[in-house]
């Protein structure tokens, strides 16, 4: 692979000019096939398979509204006569009759004359449908029936616009271009001048602008979740950033050896750059087996980060060379910290640490796992939910909704479930359903029923049940859990066939099945990562102690977000909008990018270890050897990653944040405790073990020299030739 990539680095830098203009016009071509073709994405989590949406489907030809948007509008008073006042009436009916004229809204019952009318009759509630699904409604249509109540809000009667039409979830906040100013202040610090420090932004920025057009020419096509884009945002950010600092920093050290930048630039490329297309393999190969879940909107997030991830390596190891090209000996201009231009002849705090380390790697590695350990306990208390009113920012309007509701009406009406009744095989199909709607209003978990709706010629009916408890209480899911328990007594004595869906029930079945799908998930995760290390490594201790980190860092970043969103603990510090369940898909989510991103640091170290050991160096001597090069570079790229993340965590999107959050956690740990800590502690307990490989995997595994040593092999001899020769040339291919 090595001999590949140098070969590539050095056309791509000789061929600067038409390289740049092929990686333009690929960006302008997919940025106007996403202006011009480009569709918008869905706030639906629907999973096929699962009870709830099974039952969705099969009666939306009977009830066609069960599929179609829905709408919570609130209207409150508190002055003499509450709601109910005369002229309270008036505004509101008022109001009620504009939403209802308004194109594209199907029906809004009088909430008067269906009495949805508070205890204290200070709160009268709207349920507005639609006459589409929630995808097909325009942000157009959401603000002309908000418009039509301002009769309602003229009168001195607050107004708010809740429920699934308004819960509006992954938006970008403009946080990460603080994420972005913190990476570019990183970069100075660590590459010590503006030009250096430029060319890892400037080109992660064309990766991230195809990645995300690309997303959005394909929801022209195809339902793409709304987080889909976030997501490839943020991760094509974070790599693409990382993967070229690696480059730059493996050209500028061989530029400071004395090479042309031609051939620093080729080798930066063949070294750094085949550790770059492996890490990009396994980021790749991990958020791809998302699709082990098998929940469609999980897969598109995982192929949609996948894209961006592709994008970056091929920007890494085409486009970055090129650039180095026209940077030339220029790469340093613009100096701001000069010790950083001072590569070797000093001894630096990764070596020093590294030296620390490899002389007491017992007690570095069982002070590591005690903290590990200590932060992973939370996550034995997980609890999974998916986000709704609730979980939106306070003072917005879906928030204020979802807070007028549950105290006005108690928390169930934030959470109704529907109870479909198939009464095809009963003989009297209206008491069977009556005979239902009995049996489910005496369960303890139940505040109320409300009317049962039946269609006489599918001889189904919809009974509406409001738990005692919210959507993401641990009370509802049990609520959920007893009706379905109650199907087989309920045949028996009705002759009718119940089922459950509503999007509360949905949200708890895609939970129980992302949870269900963890343990294959991870056991995917871990042969990839055996695989592909010990084909990158040919060892047999290196990809276990690899993967026993990964797990460690996984566990701890859990238990962070276990502590900070389902505890509530650094409230004063993280806005948390509500804390309850986490995000139903962040675990497995997190394992997904996470892992990728663990075995970018794990290559770029570990490889730094092995090709001084190839060299020839002790074990020991190797380990620090490939600390002391990789110490500053990976402290830089895991920096980035924490900034660019964790940029996203002081937004208030309800999905979004715990997202940045946990992958921040799940970096800075990784990076700093297992990569630069466990790892190097046990590859000096390891000593030369760490590199036995079985003779019989020797011989049908095949080398991809990503150390470059074959490589390396071709040009030393011709590198000799030149050093005696001023005038002879390496060659033109190796």
């Amino acid at each position: 692979m090595a001999t590949y990539l140098y070969r590539l680095g050095r056309l791509c830098f000789r061929r600067r000019r038409t390289v740049l203009a092929v990686w333009l016009a690929v960006l302008i071509a997919i940025g106007g096939g996403a202006a011009a073709f480009g569709g918008k994405t869905t706030e639906e989590f629907k999973v096929p398979g699962t009870e709830a949406q099974a039952t969705l489907d099969r009666i939306k030809d009977t009830f066609p509204a069960q599929g179609h948007g829905s709408a919570q509008v609130v209207f409150r008073s508190d002055a003499a006569g509450g709601i109910a006042a005369p002229e309270n009436a008036r505004a509101v009916g008022e109001a009620v009759a504009r939403i209802a004229a308004v194109p594209g809204v199907a029906d809004i019952p009088d909430p008067y004359a269906t009495g949805a009318l508070s205890p204290d009759g200070t709160v009268a509630l709207g349920l507005v449908s639609f006459d589409s699904k929630l995808g097909d409604i325009t942000d157009q249509q959401r603000d002309a029936v908000k418009a039509a109540a301002d009769p309602a809000r003229a009168a001195g009667v607050t107004v708010a616009f809740g429920g699934d039409a308004y819960n509006k979830m992954a938006q970008v906040d403009g946080g990460e271009v603080i994420g972005l100013i913190v990476a570019g202040l990183v970069l100075v610090v660590t590459l010590g001048s503006l030009v250096a420090a430029g060319l890892p932004l400037v080109t992660a920025l064309v990766g991230v602008g195809i990645a995300m057009a690309g997303v959005f020419t394909v929801a022209g096509s195809f339902e793409v979740i709304s987080t889909a884009p976030v997501l490839a945002l943020m991760v094509g950010l974070a790599v693409g950033i990382d993967y070229a600092l690696f480059i730059v920093s493996r050209h500028r050290r061989h530029l400071a050896e004395g090479l042309e930048p031609e051939e620093a630039a080729a080798r930066a490329n063949a070294t750094a750059g085949s550790a770059v297309v492996f890490a990009g393999l396994t980021v790749v190969a991990a958020l791809a087996g998302l699709a082990v879940a098998g929940v469609p909107f999980l897969t598109v997030m995982g192929l949609a980060a996948s894209a961006a991830v592709v994008v970056a390596v091929l920007v890494a190891i085409t486009l970055l060379p090129a650039v180095l090209g026209f940077a030339g000996r220029g790469i340093d201009r613009l100096p701001v910290w000069r010790r950083a231009l001072r590569t070797t002849g000093r001894t630096t705090l990764g070596e020093r640490w590294a030296g620390f380390v490899v002389r007491r790697p017992l007690a570095v590695l069982l002070a590591g796992l005690t903290a590990l350990v200590a932060l992973a306990v939370p996550a034995a208390s997980l609890t999974l939910g998916l986000p709704g009113g609730g979980s939106q920012a306070k003072g917005t309007d879906a928030r204020t909704a979802y807070d007028l509701v549950d105290h006005s009406f108690g928390p169930g009406f934030n959470a109704p479930l529907v109870v479909v009744v198939d009464a095809a095989g009963a003989a009297q199909p209206e008491q069977a359903v009556q005979g239902v709607a009995e049996r489910l209003g005496a369960l303890p978990g139940v505040q109320t029923l409300l009317p049962p709706q039946l269609d006489g010629p599918s001889r189904t009916a919809l009974v509406p049940v409001i738990p005692k408890t919210g959507p993401d209480h641990a009370d509802t899911r049990q609520l959920v859990t007893d009706i379905r328990d109650q199907r087989d007594a309920l045949r028996a004595e009705t002759g009718a066939r119940i089922d459950v869906t509503g999007t509360t029930a949905a949200n708890i079945d895609v939970s129980a099945k992302l949870s269900d799908a963890l343990p294959p998930f991870v056991a995917v995760i871990v042969g990839i990562a055996l695989v592909l290390l010990a084909l990158a490594f040919r060892s047999i201790l290196v990809p276990l102690k690899a993967v026993a980190g990964f797990l460690l860092s996984i566990t701890a970043s859990l238990g962070a977000v276990v502590a900070v969103y389902q505890w509530g603990w650094l409230d004063g510090l993280i806005d948390v909008p509500k804390v309850g369940p986490v995000v139903s898909f962040v675990p497995i989510l997190l394992i997904g990018v996470l892992f990728g991103l663990a075995m970018d640091y794990e290559l770029f170290l570990v490889s730094g270890m092995k090709e001084h050991h190839v060299h020839g160096m002790e074990p020991r001597e190797a380990v620090v050897a490939g600390v002391k090069n990789g110490a500053r570079v990976v402290t830089a790229a895991a920096l980035i990653m924490v900034a660019v993340f964790g940029s996203f965590v002081f937004g208030h999107d309800p999905i979004v944040q715990p997202i940045g959050f946990a992958l921040a956690v799940g970096v800075l740990v990784d990076a700093f405790v297992v990569r630069m800590a466990l790892v190097p502690a046990a590859m000096a307990l390891f000593g030369r073990a760490a590199w036995w490989f079985p003779k019989s995997l020797d011989k049908v595994v095949p080398r991809v020299d990503m150390e470059g040593e074959q490589l390396m092999a071709r040009l030393e001899p011709a590198a000799g030739a030149a050093a005696a020769d001023p005038g002879a040339k390496l060659p033109e291919r190796v």
